[in-house]
């Protein structure tokens, strides 16, 4: 299991759990409409990473803050792999339900805390995380803990906004980050607050080559990213020695 948690960590679990459940009905149009439906091309790329293991019909794979399911949804289709999706919040979690009716079999959700999961140690063949990292009290353990429930020779694939990489679109993108997206965010869910919350939590996740320096110490081998559209994500892959 994870390391122990501070009262503040657990305080900033609660408040984020919290913020979810206030927009998860929006959630998934929010995301499409506010992205360009581009965070579509970058799941089905995160599939793609992740092709050998999606491909073997005997392999598990763990799909960890899964929100309202698309990252699940989108590795079922991919492949013949089992997937099991996780998240700690449950109104999130009853969309990702209601999208099993178009998926045969249907994908287990399991309501749990992405960092201290209640699965054993070497159970899962590959570990998804999409846009779900950086709101961990602590990154660390939670690579910690994806590293303890994955196989030797498990895949880890994060998929995470980041930092553009592009001059001039780097300030573009900012601007609209975090000036206009806070208001239509907000104007649609009802939230502001949690569209506000956003680009303040991607300013304070690791860049690109301090997220990988951070797989490498957790144990992770072969790590490796791949900017997507300019850098306003990566996807960083690793695998279990």
């Amino acid at each position: 299991m994870a390391n122990e948690r501070t009262a503040r960590e657990l305080e900033h679990s609660r408040a984020v759990r919290d913020m979810f459940s206030g927009i998860a009905q929006k959630y998934d149009f929010l995301n499409h409409f506010l992205s360009v439906n581009t965070d579509k091309r970058w799941r089905r790329l995160v599939s793609k990473k992740l092709a050998e293991v999606l491909a073997r019909e005997d392999a598990l794979v763990l799909d960890v803050a899964c929100g309202t399911g698309d990252l699940a949804v989108e590795l079922q289709s991919a492949g013949r792999a089992r997937i099991v999706g996780t998240d700690f919040c449950r109104p999130m979690l009853e969309i990702a339900f209601q999208k099993n009716r178009k998926c045969d079999p249907a994908i287990p959700y399991v309501e749990a805390d992405g960092m201290n999961l209640a699965f054993a140690d070497n159970s899962f063949d590959a570990v998804t995380i999409a846009f779900g990292l950086r709101n961990f009290s602590n990154w660390r353990d939670g690579l910690q803990e994806f590293h303890r429930i994955l196989k030797k020779g498990g895949r880890l694939a994060i998929l995470e906004f980041t930092t553009p990489v592009v001059p001039g679109f780097k300030q573009l993108f900012n601007l609209y980050f975090t000036r206009i997206l806070p208001r239509i965010g907000g104007a649609v869910s009802g939230s502001r607050g949690a569209y506000e919350y956003l680009p303040d939590s991607v300013s304070r996740f690791p860049d690109q080559k301090g997220l990988a320096a951070m797989l490498e110490e957790t144990g992770f081998s072969g790590v490796e990213y791949q900017n997507l559209t300019g850098g306003i994500a990566a996807i960083h892959t690793g695998t279990k020695n």
